[in-house]
C-alpha cells in the first residue's frame, strides 16, 4: 500500500532563506526561466535571454532567487543557473545541497517501518517547517498483524530543541483515528474506528545532501467505545528527504 502524508506548522524561527549574496552573473544559455516561487510547480512569468545580466540574491536548496536589470525578481533552478557566468568569465558553480540547506528546509518526507504492538508497520509522512525547531506532521500508517490489520491517520506537533545538531532529538504529541480490521474467523467481529492519541520521542540524524536517518518511539492510547482504553507501543526507523 502506498502511504503518504502532509503537514503544517506555525512558529517563528530561523529564516528559511540565506542573506542576500548579490552575485552578478550573465546568462550563457539561450534563455533561463524565472518562476514565481522556488519549485517547478510555480509558473514561469518571465524569460531571461542570453547575454542578459542578473543578480543572484538568495538560495533555497536547488533554487535561486535572482533580480534582472529591470528589477523583476523570480526563482531559477540550479540546473539553469549552472548555465551562467560570473563577471570574471568563469562558470557559476551552484553549491551542492548541504547541512545549511537542512537547517533551512521546508518540506520533509519520511518512510519508516517497525513494530506496532507485534504487527509489522509501514509509514509514510510529510512535514512542513516554518521554524527550525517545530514541525507539524500528518501521517498515514498501515499495521499488519496475525489477528488484525490497522490503518492509522494522525497529525502531530513535534519540537526539535537542538536543530543545529547533526544528531538531533525531538519529542511531541498527536492525535488521529485508527481503523481496525480483525482477521480472526473464530468469532464474528466487526471493523471498528476509534480515536487515538500519542506521545513520541525520536531523533533525526543528518547523513548527506538531502538525506536523514530517523528513529522514533511512540506510545499510543486508543480511546475505544468500550470500558477500557488500549495502550500500544510502537518502534520504527527509516529515512527522510527534505526540500
Amino acid at each position: 500500500m502506498i502511504l503518504w502524508t502532509t503537514a503544517v506548522l506555525l512558529l517563528l524561527g530561523r529564516p528559511l532563506l540565506a542573506d542576500d549574496t548579490g552575485v552578478p552573473v550573465t546568462v550563457a544559455a539561450p534563455y533561463i526561466d524565472m518562476h514565481t516561487g522556488p519549485g517547478r510547480g510555480y509558473p514561469v512569468f518571465h524569460v531571461i535571454e542570453k547575454t542578459e545580466a542578473v543578480t543572484v540574491l538568495k538560495r533555497r536548496t536547488d533554487w535561486y532567487k535572482v533580480r534582472d536589470r529591470r528589477g523583476r525578481e523570480g526563482w531559477v533552478s540550479r540546473q539553469q543557473m549552472s548555465q551562467t557566468f560570473t563577471t570574471d568569465g568563469r562558470a557559476f558553480v551552484p553549491p551542492t545541497t548541504g547541512f545549511e540547506d537542512y537547517l533551512a528546509r521546508r518540506w520533509e518526507f519520511s518512510g519508516m517501518g517497525g513494530d506496532f504492538a507485534g504487527a509489522n508497520a509501514l509509514t509514510l509522512s510529510a512535514g512542513y517547517w516554518l521554524s527550525g525547531n517545530l514541525v507539524a506532521e500528518l501521517m498515514l500508517e498501515q499495521a499488519t498483524g496475525n489477528f488484525s490489520d490497522s490503518l492509522l491517520a494522525t497529525v502531530g506537533v513535534y519540537n526539535q530543541p537542538f536543530p543545529e545538531w547533526r544528531v538531533s532529538p525531538y519529542f511531541g504529541i498527536g492525535a488521529g483515528a485508527i481503523k481496525t480490521d480483525p482477521s480472526s474467523t473464530l468469532v464474528a467481529t466487526e471493523d471498528r474506528t476509534d480515536a487515538i492519541v500519542h506521545a513520541a520521542v525520536g531523533a533525526r540524524v543528518y547523513l548527506t545532501r538531502r538525506f536523514l536517518f530517523r528513529a522514533e518511539y511512540r506510545h499510543h492510547m486508543i480511546l475505544t467505545s468500550r470500558n477500557e482504553n488500549e495502550a500500544i507501543d510502537e518502534w520504527k526507523i527509516g529515512f527522510s528527504v527534505f526540500f
